[in-house]
């Protein structure tokens, strides 16, 4: 056998179906449609019966619109915690997935209202409910398709919907316990209010614009007549002069309801002489200096002040509105700071949360002229049925016409906006149906319950504590049509609200069967028990509440409605996973809810994302014009890209996205791959029943690359445990690229292809990548799980059809460092940076044409000797781990390590191109060397 390919014929040459272009975009939708047929899904439940259960809920995202880049990283993350469950523990776990999604509420209404046009008016509430369904089903198909081609897996086939009749009737039912328990009242108070979409809001429907820009004005306050004397008495400097307050907003169009004037207690307060004039000017003395800056209207020089007053005395002093005929009340708050403005506080208690406790708790009006699109009401001469917004340049003009006004300009600041029209909205006093927070504890048992559950990051705890601590009584009724309405019945003789448990719940039996639909469908008397008559007047004649729930109600009742109902399922959740937004959203309308009718919070463990954002740092998202296609990007790079894209970096951050960082992620799924592909590539002709090595017979090598494996292997386990998914990533990658592309597999290529096909150093080092490859395969199956599967399928002697269907790969050995491998790394090391400079300088082309000699003192040297000295097939194991031809030992005494690099001796084998002195020497086959002459020979060659 002399010629070429005759040698090339006795290799062992990799050889595998396992393609090395992946085709994502092309092979996913394949792999999707397999795991449908075969109901995987299905039968991972069968297989996981009786297992420990694990419990992740679905936060319902909106049926409205098609998946973002947003949407996508929630589903991959919620895919990959319940994959990795599914596979983690001694049994696995039973892990079912049900997802969902929140069908009602203003983001559906509003954009059918635009579909319908004028068609609207002609449709009866029922009607138009039912294009809103429509239009939430349409949605909901269109997502489930996207969140599926994502590679997510549940039960697709029947998904939670908040529009379901059980599900709107456990809704009620939830609201009927709140009842039960006296934790439900009606009242009039300031809320948050969208005067565009003409409905209260809920907190977590408020976002803030950091940089609106309001007017701002300071107001002259007169002293009431009546009270000058009050004053003089106790400040006789005071006497035969003019007193005013002077107060500083933002919200010129809330001085028509305007009804008191707020000092700090504790603050000191000065009364400032107008030099040229009798005028005083009342304000807190910390803002002498900087408020007089503001005022532009008119020539004022403060003089010395007359006199000081603490903010208490001031309490029940009157001062007259600046174009209304009647008293401002001073009135006391701890809310007053003294950082800007003058230290006090214009009060209207109809349009401000703080002037709104403030009223309750002096007895005022709690006044508000404006109606629900935002327009002032007849009452306001001056105004009627003008916008607020609009009216603010209307009532400065109306200020400086009557002389009230000291001064006028711009300030930019935070102000609220609605999350979905964007547009400014306001505070209003309306008639609202509430949750009382401070009823029966409720808030120390919200608070208490928060300290039971487990935050990732921990920092969500305090973060939720602190909006349940200070949040105001919750505002559970919206001015909207799509949702569920509030059972609440109004007496026709009397006008007594009627919300009891009881009728709460025949109602909800109602919708149970005929769907929330039925309030509209059916008279008030339908829908009461028979006889049932006014508690107050005894009349049996009742209206319909008009109201419905909020939409947080909705979807913070899921845990009821899904977890408490499905058997599969069980409550509580072990796991809620959203945005960090949630805090103030579904975690905390969920965390209501569940410890207002359970007594304890619905989930066990909650985990939150960052938000998506791009190379500049700014949100992803429309209306920046930043957003992603995520469907170009999937039809371009796969779904397996996008879902290694979510476990790139620490989620618990805001995640970062740029077209370079995409590319970035797919040059590393290219070398996870291609090291899967390199190892199913040489386990070809390997049987693991029949070929595998005993551990203790495992090559020295072999048994160093086992040890490292496990110890990737324990961090990976460690990091699904807790969550860390980036840990994940960047162990399997780095142990892709480094440790077994760079180190293990690139030595094993000399044995692999040219040792026997059945010798005994081949079939250890093929032992491990058989166990290297199944291990892989196991380990990134929750975050690569149509990848993981492509491998598994190929991998010899693998006893389950899907990966899925595995358990994680359990810890069986040591991890610590075999004896002597951190000296034999060290001088590998400085071999081939040694190498790199023979070939930089061409003293060589490639490593096999090199001899070294390395020269190290003794201590360094040993492990070395001991590791040559197992074996000794040529060119010896010391040069078999350098990969040149031949390694020698020289002792330098206490010298550094260093490495000699020469040209072989003797002539290049034409099989394993290895160079040796017995080329050419032996008489059966001149042009090989002394190891694949002894190949040959045992081939029959």
């Amino acid at each position: 056998m002399t010629t070429a390919e005759d040698l090339k014929s006795t290799l062992n040459l990799p050889r595998t179906g396992f393609p090395m272009k992946a085709n994502l975009p092309q092979a996913e939708p394949r792999r999707i449609e397999q795991w449908k047929t075969q109901d995987l899904y299905g039968r991972l439940r069968e297989a996981r019966a009786g297992a420990p259960k694990f419990i992740l809920h679905d936060g319902p995202p909106y049926a409205n619109g098609h998946i973002h880049l947003g949407t996508a990283l929630n589903k991959i993350l919620k895919d990959i915690v319940v994959r990795s469950r599914t596979m983690g523990g001694e049994k696995g776990h039973d892990a079912p997935y049900v997802p969902g999604w929140d069908c009602h509420g203003l983001p559906i209404e509003l954009q059918v209202d635009r579909n319908l046009g004028s068609k609207k008016r002609e449709l009866s509430p029922v009607a138009f409910r039912r294009e809103c369904r429509a239009y939430a089903e349409k949605f909901v198909g269109i997502q489930r398709a996207e969140f599926e081609r994502l590679g997510v897996m549940g039960e697709w086939s029947d998904p939670y919907l908040t529009m379901a009749p059980s599900y709107q009737a456990d809704i009620v039912r939830q609201l009927a316990t709140f009842v039960e328990k006296g934790l439900v009242y009606k009242a009039k108070k300031s809320v948050y209010w969208c005067i565009s979409d003409r409905t209260a809001l809920a907190e977590a429907e408020v976002e803030y614009d950091e940089h609106h820009t309001s007017p701002s004005i300071d107001v002259k306050f007169a002293l009431a007549n009546e009270d000058e004397e009050k004053l003089a008495s106790t400040h006789p400097a005071l006497h035969g002069r003019r007193v005013y307050a002077v107060i500083w907003t933002t919200t010129p169009w809330t001085l028509p309801a305007n009804l008191a004037l707020a000092f700090h207690p504790e603050a000191d307060y000065a009364f400032y002489p107008v030099e040229g004039t009798s005028d005083v000017l009342l304000i807190a003395r910390a803002l002498r200096e900087t408020a007089p800056t503001r005022w532009k209207e008119q020539e004022i020089r403060l003089g010395p002040p007359l006199g000081e007053i603490k903010g208490a005395a001031l309490e029940g002093i009157r001062f007259r509105h600046p174009f209304l005929d009647r008293d401002s009340v001073g009135v006391l708050g701890d809310y007053v700071t003294l950082d800007t403005g003058t230290g006090v506080v214009h009060t209207a208690p109809g349009h401000g949360w703080d002037d709104y406790l403030t009223g309750v708790r002096y007895g005022l009006d709690i006044y508000c002229p404006v109606d629900e699109a935002g327009r002032f009401l007849p009452e306001v001469a001056e105004f009627a049925g003008q916008k607020v917004f609009e009216a603010n340049p209307k009532v400065i003009d109306l200020l400086r016409a009557k002389g009230a006004l000291l001064g006028s300009g711009k300030e930019t600041h935070s102000y609220p906006i609605c999350w979905r029209c964007k547009n400014p909205i306001i505070f209003r006093a309306t008639e609202q149906w509430f949750v009382g927070l401070d009823i029966d504890r409720f808030r120390e048992r919200a608070l208490e319950a928060i300290a039971t559950v487990r935050w990732y990051p921990a920092w969500g705890q305090e973060r939720i504590g602190n909006m349940i601590a200070t949040r105001p009584d919750w505002c559970i009724s919206r001015q909207r049509l799509w949702g569920v309405p509030i059972p609440a019945f109004y007496c026709k003789g009397c006008g007594a609200a009627h919300l009891t448990p009881e009728t709460a719940r025949r109602v909800a039996d109602i919708f149970e069967t005929d769907s929330a639909d039925a309030w509209y469908d059916r008279d008030a008397k339908d829908l009461l028990p028979p006889g049932f008559a006014c508690t107050t007047c005894g009349t049996k004649e009742f209206e319909k509440e008009k109201d419905i729930l909020d939409v947080w109600f909705d979807s913070g009742s899921s845990h009821a409605a899904v977890l408490a109902r499905r058997p599969q399922l069980r409550w509580p959740a072990d796991v809620y996973l959203e945005g960090s937004d949630q805090h103030r959203g579904w975690f905390h309308s969920s965390l209501l809810i569940g410890v207002g009718t359970r007594g304890q919070a619905p989930y066990r463990q909650v985990i939150t994302h960052g938000f998506t954002i791009d190379a500049q740092g700014r949100k992803i998202s429309k209306s920046l014009g930043n957003d992603v296609d995520i469907q170009k990007l999937i039809g371009s790079y796969g779904a397996e890209v996008v879902r290694l894209w979510v476990t790139m970096v620490d989620y618990r951050d805001d995640m970062p996205f740029s077209d370079e960082m995409i590319k970035r992620v797919a040059e590393a799924y290219r070398k996870v791959r291609n090291t899967c592909r390199y190892l199913l590539s040489n386990l070809y002709d390997f049987d693991p029943r029949k070929d595998a090595v005993p551990e203790a017979r495992l090559e020295e090598l072999d048994s160093h690359a086992l040890t490292r494996h496990r110890q990737v292997l324990a961090r990976v386990l460690e990091a699904y445990e807790g969550f860390e998914f980036h840990i994940v990533y960047h162990q399997l990658v780095q142990y892709c690229a480094a440790d077994l592309s760079s180190f293990y597999l690139d030595v094993l290529k000399d044995r692999l292809y040219c040792d026997a096909p059945d010798g005994a150093r081949r079939r250890s080092s093929q032992t491990v990548m058989h166990r290297l490859a199944v291990d892989l395969a196991r380990l990134m199956a929750p975050i690569l799980p149509m990848t993981a599967d492509e491998v598994w399928e190929t991998i010899p002697g693998t006893d389950v059809g899907s990966v899925h269907l595995s358990l994680f790969p359990r810890l069986d050995g040591p991890t610590e460092e075999r004896k002597g491998w951190s000296a034999l790394l060290e001088v590998r090391a400085a071999v081939t940076k040694a190498l790199e400079e023979a070939r930089a300088a061409k003293r060589i082309a490639s490593s096999l044409e090199a001899r070294v000699e390395v020269t190290a003192a003794p201590a360094l040297l040993e492990p070395l000797r001991e590791y040559e000295s197992q074996g000794r097939v040529f060119p010896g194991n010391l040069a078999n781990l350098f990969i040149v031809s031949e390694a020698t030992l020289s002792d330098s005494g206490s010298g550094p390590l260093s490495v000699r690099v020469e040209r072989a001796r003797g002539g290049k084998c034409e099989r394993c191109w290895t160079y040796s002195e017995n080329v050419g020497k032996l008489p059966a086959h001149p042009a090989v060397c002394e190891r694949c002459a002894a190949v040959l020979e045992g081939l029959g060659r």
